[in-house]
């Protein structure tokens, strides 16, 4: 059966309307083919923070659940000062030392007047702009959660309900429950 890019793009939630360059690479994925019915966590990431470590716990995160709907997202930025010049040191940071399987995109801006315009319409969406480093959006279909970067500490991240529920379900059922300290910077 044949299917229009139209109504695919119809179909697709705003958010996922995009296409990303890999992190450190000319490759490019169509967000709403590759993740069009998954509840995903957007996380704008940095490699010199206090929060990197929370890489470990996405990644665990991500590990557990990808296969029940659920993706991670990663997108590299240096608006707080904190992120290489240097795709190839962040791909290697993440992969090297943190072993991240979850998708990393290209360096991006996400606050401000160069907010990339995915960024733009996700604190559009939750009304409020990344507030530092590993700030995180929850989104699942139209429905779109901001949640503070202090939380989801490395290792102590997990879901409270099944993701795997039909995504008519999920947007009732998805709850995160991010565990942890309140450190890092």
């Amino acid at each position: 059966m044949f299917v229009s890019q139209s109504t695919i793009a119809s179909e697709c939630p705003d958010v996922l309307k995009f296409m990303k360059r890999k992190l450190n690479s000319q490759e490019t994925v169509n967000l709403c083919e590759a993740y069009k019915d998954k509840a995903i966590l957007f996380v704008n990431t940095a490699s010199k923070c206090g929060f990197t470590p929370q890489f470990e716990g996405l990644e665990s995160l991500y590990s557990q659940y990808k296969d029940k709907n659920f993706m991670v997202l990663g997108f590299p930025s240096n608006d707080f000062n904190q992120e290489y010049n240097d795709e190839g040191k962040t791909a290697e940071l993440c992969e090297l030392t943190y072993g991240v399987k979850f998708p990393m995109f290209e360096t991006i801006s996400v606050k401000g007047d160069d907010a990339d315009p995915l960024y733009r319409l996700l604190a559009k969406k939750a009304n409020t702009i990344p507030k530092w480093n590993f700030y995180k959006y929850l989104v699942d279909r139209e429905l779109v959660h901001a949640l503070d970067q202090r939380l989801g500490a490395a290792g102590r991240i997990g879901f409270k309900d099944d993701v795997g529920a039909s995504p008519e379900r999920r947007k009732e059922a998805l709850s995160i429950v991010f565990y942890g300290d309140r450190q890092g910077g």
